[in-house]
């Protein structure tokens, strides 16, 4: 991508990023390194012409790996409580749509977002402030 002075480079993070959570480990502190990385390489790779962004969106039920990430964990809630659990966080009162993430990733390695770089796009529906 340097020699071709041009590229775009995507992370994809999630909410644990940003808020504390149970359950989770070190996922968020590792999600939260992934977003640092993010501005990071931007500001090394931008003079060069490359983008960097990430996208954080929300736990998404329609992804397999949420089912996935569920199963693994005692929540002592069933699985439709567990979804109805996660659209309660958000200002909408539901989560993004795999759809809707994969639509705003396209946007983002458009040129029609060209001065967009060094971010993380926040898709949580509210569920965390920037």
């Amino acid at each position: 991508m340097i020699p071709n002075g041009s590229g775009v480079i995507m992370t994809v993070t999630s909410l644990p990023a940003r808020i504390g959570t149970r359950l989770n480990g070190g996922y968020g502190a590792a999600h939260a390194a992934k977003e640092a990385l993010t501005r990071d390489l931007s500001a090394e790779l931008a003079p060069h012409g490359l983008r960097v962004l990430g996208l954080r969106p929300h736990g998404m039920p329609e992804a397999a790996s949420m089912r996935e990430v569920f199963e693994a964990k005692a929540t002592g809630m069933t699985w439709d409580q567990f979804r109805t659990y996660l659209a309660s966080t958000t200002h909408a009162q539901r989560v993004p749509t795999l759809a809707e993430v994969a639509d705003t990733a396209a946007f983002l390695v458009s040129d029609l977002a060209a001065g967009i770089t060094g971010t993380t796009v926040n898709l949580t529906m509210g569920a965390t402030a920037d």
